[in-house]
């Protein structure tokens, strides 16, 4: 293992334990209603949240409760009343269409006595397809492989896909009314914006068509046209967040990269090493962000500014990558870091961990990996040209070659990226 990782990857799993389902979720669950518990969630976490939440209220004695929730293949866990579905992530399939029928069965026939309660997490977007009337899902799995090549920031996509689609922007909170949804959102958003997270099912915002419409083109997103049409009639408006089914709901963000980085610089501190989080909420391309992180640290190291080493920066958000051609093998957080080995090669006393915090960067079995000085030279000695990977949005592939990924499997939160440069004298 390269030098200093075991350090970064203390700071990593203190991030997640911030984010941990139990400890997150306690000071949240709702009492009880006169009438029935309903359980619903979608996202990468949703599993784990359920099953706390199970154990969170038999422990206060809250009497019976059933529900559905859906999560990534391999991301479930056992529940004792709540039924966990799995669903393809980040392309939607079959299996999500089917899960999310039966999250709007579950909250069907639901009086003003009774009470949703929606555990909401990053992921839930793919999971949740369910085209409207007059397109597909083969529709929806072409926008989201549009959206996500297209490079435009998390905040843009989900206000498209919510225009797209029967389940998001408050559609499934409003299939529940009369009852009372309470949702319990674990943020993966910069800024934090619970509207944002799984574009919403639970949550209404207001952002419009011409906003989408204007998105779609701002960012060259190429879409069919009768996607476009779609999201122009009456039929993709949402409800507005002042409907009367969602006055007596109620939401709250209970875990967020901003607590996770926190408690990641309290560990670092503890270890002697002071801490600088430099923001919770960084977007943008991948490796131009890098190439950002990067200056800083080699003028931490070497000119004592903007801060003095040693010291850890910290950053969370959710960066993008725009795709350059095919059969590139890697996610964001892989990419950043190939960005950034090119940037500090040959410099000593800088060391970098990238990881998604919910164990899972892209479409690999990776959270991210490290980098340091002497990675691109690794690299290169390994047969492999950094500048040829990144160009070919190939970062797993050169991280693998010197065994740098770092690879802690599925976490059950997700809180977003999480960044961590270790910068000494």
């Amino acid at each position: 293992m390269m030098p200093n990782a075991s350090f970064l990857t203390s700071l990593f799993e203190a991030a997640v334990d911030a984010a941990d389902p139990m400890s997150a979720l306690r000071p949240h669950v709702p009492a009880p209603p006169k009438g029935r518990t309903v359980v619903i969630g979608a996202g990468k976490g949703a599993a784990q949240l359920a099953s706390a939440f199970e154990t969170l209220w038999d422990e206060a004695g809250h009497g019976p409760l059933s529900g559905v929730v859906v999560t990534r293949y391999g991301y479930a866990t056992p529940c004792k009343y709540i039924e966990v579905l799995e669903a393809a992530h980040p392309v939607p399939d079959e299996a999500g269409l089917h899960a999310t029928k039966a999250l709007f069965e579950s909250v069907e026939d639901l009086g003003p006595d009774d009470l949703v309660v929606a555990l909401i997490c990053g992921g839930g977007s793919s999971l949740l397809p369910c085209p409207p009337s007059g397109l597909t899902l083969a529709d929806e799995q072409g926008l989201n492989e549009a959206l996500l090549a297209s490079g435009a920031p998390i905040s843009a996509m989900n206000a498209i896909r919510k225009h797209v689609s029967g389940i998001k922007g408050g559609r499934l909170a409003a299939a529940a009314f009369p009852a009372r949804v309470v949702s319990l959102v674990v943020s993966d958003v910069p800024g934090d914006d619970p509207a944002q997270v799984a574009s919403g099912p639970t949550v209404p915002d207001d952002v419009s068509q011409a906003t989408a419409l204007d998105l779609i083109s701002s960012h060259a997103i190429d879409l069919p046209d009768h996607i476009l049409r779609h999201i122009a009639s009456d039929q993709a408006r949402a409800p507005a967040s002042d409907a009367l089914e969602f006055q007596k709901n109620s939401v709250t963000v209970i875990a967020s990269a901003d607590l996770s980085l926190k408690a990641a610089a309290q560990v670092a501190e503890a270890a002697g090493i002071p801490a600088v989080i430099l923001s919770d909420a960084m977007e943008g391309e991948a490796r131009e962000v890098a190439k950002v992180h990067a200056a800083m640290a080699r003028d931490v190291v070497h000119r004592a500014r903007p801060f003095t080493a040693p010291v850890v920066l910290l950053s969370g958000g959710e960066t993008t990558v725009t795709l350059r051609g095919s059969g590139g093998k890697g996610g964001r957080n892989s990419e950043f870091l190939l960005s950034f080995a090119k940037e500090v090669d040959g410099l000593s006393g800088i060391c970098a961990m990238a990881a998604d915090t919910d164990g899972i960067d892209g479409s690999e079995d990776n959270a991210g990996a490290f980098a340091d000085g002497t990675s691109a030279a690794r690299m290169r000695a390994a047969g492999r040209d950094p500048a040829a990977d990144l160009a070919a949005n190939n970062a797993y592939c050169a991280f693998e070659a010197v065994a740098d990924l770092y690879v802690p499997g599925p976490t059950g939160t997700n809180v977003n990226d999480f960044r961590a440069i270790l910068l000494k004298p």
